[in-house]
């Protein structure tokens, strides 16, 4: 493994890669998502269902990804439970603010200052952020009755 590799695939990137919770799709969800990466070819769907006050009651994913995805999945699907569709959205944000540099942390979502290695390698970001937009997408569209999309 070279210099670059060993700095992204260390051994809670691939922890997490193996550890993915929730990796069932749901039978019956309010939303489904996918996001595909166009540069590596990582996809990732999720579905959701939400409870009476709009937060995540259920969620179900589907991973076919890099260890950096598969680890932002297992992240996402850890603390993903009991959050709205704004705080996803906030998270999404937030991961993608920290990867493209454009602040000093990933916010408040446990786990993602994992990422920090990738963020000079810019190929890598799809990757990362796949699990965090479908989720923060899949809990707008429950919250706002429109069930799926595909990107």
């Amino acid at each position: 493994m070279g210099a670059m590799s060993a700095a992204l695939y260390n051994t809670t990137i691939l922890r997490l890669a193996t550890a993915i919770p929730h990796q069932e799709r749901l039978a019956e969800p309010a939303a489904s998502v996918e996001r595909r990466s166009p540069v590596c070819g990582s996809r990732v769907t999720v579905d959701v269902r939400l409870d009476a006050v709009g937060r995540i009651a259920a969620l179900g994913q589907e991973v076919r990804a890099c260890a950096l995805g598969q680890a932002s999945a297992a992240l996402m699907g850890e603390h993903a439970i009991g959050r709205s569709a704004d705080e996803l959205a906030a998270a999404r944000d937030a991961l993608s603010g920290f990867l493209a540099g454009e602040r000093d942390d990933p916010g408040d979502w446990p786990g993602l200052e994992i990422f920090a290695p990738a963020r000079p390698h810019k190929a890598r970001h799809a990757s990362i952020r796949l699990a965090f937009e479908a989720v923060a997408e899949a809990a707008a569209r429950a919250r706002t009755g429109s069930p799926a999309t595909l990107a």
